[in-house]
């Protein structure tokens, strides 16, 4: 069975950049495209990155385009999403997927306050 796990997330100030990072277990990592999605509160789920197998190619939600930076560390089953200049609107509950969201791990939630 997939499982993911995200983790660092946590409470930061307007402006931070903490990275979070998801281990996938339970598939051939290398073979799946990943996203990273948010869901914030009231929010429908939204997808904000996406990586390439071969982490070739990457491509980002409108609202974090610029600022979040996602990578992919192949022989430790391991994504990664570096956030940079973290606004309020920030605020989620992060999760790391394939692309046939079969599963959905528990998230790492971000909160982005004063």
């Amino acid at each position: 069975q997939f499982q993911f796990v995200e983790t660092g997330g946590g409470s930061v100030q307007p402006g931070g950049s903490p990275r979070l990072s998801c281990v996938a277990s339970g598939l051939d990592f290398i073979a799946h495209p990943m996203r990273w999605y948010r869901q914030a509160p009231g929010r429908e789920r939204e997808m904000v990155a996406e990586i390439t197998r071969n982490s070739d190619r990457t491509y980002y939600g409108e609202c974090v385009k610029g600022r979040f930076s996602v990578s992919r560390d192949n022989a430790k089953n391991t994504m990664y999403l570096q956030m940079n200049d973290l606004k309020s609107e920030d605020t989620a509950v992060y999760y790391c997927n394939n692309l046939l969201t079969r599963v959905w791990g528990q998230g790492t939630q971000v909160i982005v306050s004063t």
